[in-house]
């Protein structure tokens, strides 16, 4: 679809400030400065399934397993595990010499403790400790798993690098439970956080953790191998406006900017001095997410409405622009390209739209012209752009739209309350997943429907969790694929909630930054060269 009105000012206010001139920064070659996507708005990795939160973590945790770009799992904090009694008993062992960033050892009891926290939230540590019978360690270096029956997938559980990661903290913090955020970020991971520099909405700062003992064996692979830091300090610099972001690029003010808009790629690539790179094959997923406690989406005949009247093209385009290369429609449940990626009940998405159907389908349903609240991260261009077309498709089939505009950390806060629209309540966002995180049901939040227990939104259906279940205890490749496609023809009726296709969002870079890990933004590893 053609640029917007709001996107068209956007880039011609980028455009004026590429053109600026600007007084670069003197080098420091220590120190690497970084624009991330949006600001941080929340510090903890199991409060908050916001992938800026989840790269923020990765600098101050560490897992016990890393994973690797074939999303294989291997021992990061653990030295090695042993398996018995037919895979019923699991003992990790920690590695020697791990260290809390207050000093204090890593002990067994902490790791219990924060697997404990992190599998009240996360789907796959839901569908590990449902497994479990006991959890406990048995002495300071010793994690122990007894399980009701095999769960092979422990290792990938306790290694995934998507949202809600399990990230290891001392006993003290993850004892306060997933309701409520750590007070203190303290993890024992290559970097510390410097709470005392942070400026909320300018600044966050990491600085290297000399006591922080990498792998000695491994290959550096997404979050596995050894994790190398070759800077005395990261700076995270919020800047809410692209084209300021680029010029700082361009003009060495900053090292690296996450996720330029696309309109301003073809500069960036012709500047000199710059790298232009996808660091993630896997890209993203755009997720249209409703709310199921309250009209009008509590009714299942609206939600599949709005699925008929979405054109995963609209919302891409609006996204990536006109480049096919980086951005994808006929998106399904699943990640493309990956083992599960099934063309089950894809009509759903794929079939011509027609609005005026849907529109009939609306008032057939009973809709008595409810608000939808749609909550809208303003400052976050791939979302606010998904939102502006949400809006005007779910207008063109007579629903009444409430565009409430807000800042991504607002955004966050509200998608936890569960009240009705008129007492501050919401009826839905858009955001975008990591293709990695819908890679299988296991760990696919947003594909959990177990009701109150589920992500924000809190969709019900029995005939998903048993699908998903039985996914678990799938005995080869042929049984998981079967049972996917039965999840993903369930999910186009129920509609937890709605794919809006797949885009690739290359990071823009100084040249002189060399090895960086592919996967999301890794701070380990790269170096000036």
């Amino acid at each position: 679809m053609p640029s917007s009105p709001t996107r068209r000012i956007l880039i011609a206010g980028a455009a004026a400030a590429l053109a600026a001139p600007r007084l670069a920064l003197a080098a420091n070659e220590k120190t690497l400065r970084f624009v991330p996507r949006t600001d941080l708005g929340v510090l903890d990795p199991i409060w908050s399934s916001a992938i800026i939160t989840r790269n923020h973590a990765f600098m101050v945790y560490d897992t016990l397993y890393g994973q690797d770009s074939d999303f294989e799992p291997s021992p990061q904090m653990v030295a090695g595990h042993r398996i018995e009694a037919d895979g019923r008993l699991w003992s990790l062992t920690l590695r020697d010499g791990l260290l809390w960033h207050d000093g204090e050892r890593v002990l067994a009891r902490d790791c219990v403790a924060s697997i404990r926290r992190w599998g009240v939230k996360d789907a796959f540590g839901q569908a590990l400790m449902a497994a479990t019978d006991e959890l406990a360690a048995p002495d300071d270096r010793t994690i122990l798993f007894r399980l009701k029956a095999p769960f092979p997938f422990l290792p990938h559980a306790l290694g995934k690098s998507a949202a809600f990661f399990p990230a290891m903290m001392p006993e003290r913090l993850a004892s306060v439970g997933p309701a409520k955020q750590v007070t203190e970020i303290v993890g024992s991971g290559p970097f510390r956080y410097r709470a005392d520099e942070r400026v909320p909405g300018a600044r966050n700062v990491y600085e290297r953790f000399s006591a922080y003992k990498p792998r000695e064996d491994g290959t550096v692979s997404r979050t596995a191998g050894p994790k190398r830091v070759h800077f005395d300090r990261v700076e995270w610099i919020t800047m809410s406006d692209p084209g300021t972001a680029a010029s700082a690029l361009r003009a060495g003010e900053v090292d690296w900017v996450d996720y330029p808009v696309i309109d301003l790629l073809p500069m960036l690539r012709s500047s000199p001095g710059l790298g232009v790179k996808i660091l993630d094959p896997k890209g993203l997923i755009g997720v249209f997410r409703m709310n199921h406690l309250q009209p009008p989406f509590d009714n299942p005949k609206i939600r599949r409405a709005v699925l008929a009247a979405f054109d995963q093209s609209e919302f891409m385009q609006s996204v990536a622009g006109d480049d096919r290369s980086l951005w994808r429609d006929g998106v399904g449940f699943f990640c493309p390209d990956t083992p599960l990626a099934t063309d089950a009940g894809m009509a759903a998405v794929t079939s011509p739209r027609d609005l005026a159907a849907a529109k009939r389908a609306i008032v057939e349903a009973g809709y008595k012209g409810e608000p939808v609240a749609l909550i809208v991260s303003s400052d976050f261009p791939a979302l606010k752009a998904m939102s502006d077309v949400a809006a005007e498709t779910m207008q063109k089939i007579g629903l009444t739209v409430d565009y409430q505009s807000l800042d991504w950390g607002t955004v966050q806060q509200r998608r936890y309350k569960r009240d009705p629209v008129d007492k501050g309540g919401w009826s839905a966002f858009c955001t975008n997943y990591e293709g990695a995180d819908l890679a299988d049901p296991a760990g696919h939040l947003a594909l959990r429907t177990n009701g109150p227990q589920a992500w924000f939104g809190w969709p019900s259906d029995s005939t998903i969790e048993d699908l998903r279940d039985r996914w678990l205890l799938a005995k080869d490749l042929a049984e998981q694929k079967a049972l996917a496609a039965a999840i993903q023809r369930e999910a186009f009726v129920n509609v937890p909630y709605i794919p809006l296709g797949q885009f690739f969002a290359p990071t823009a870079y100084r040249s002189n930054l060399k090895d960086l890990v592919d996967g999301f933004a890794i701070f380990w590893n790269v170096r000036r060269g």
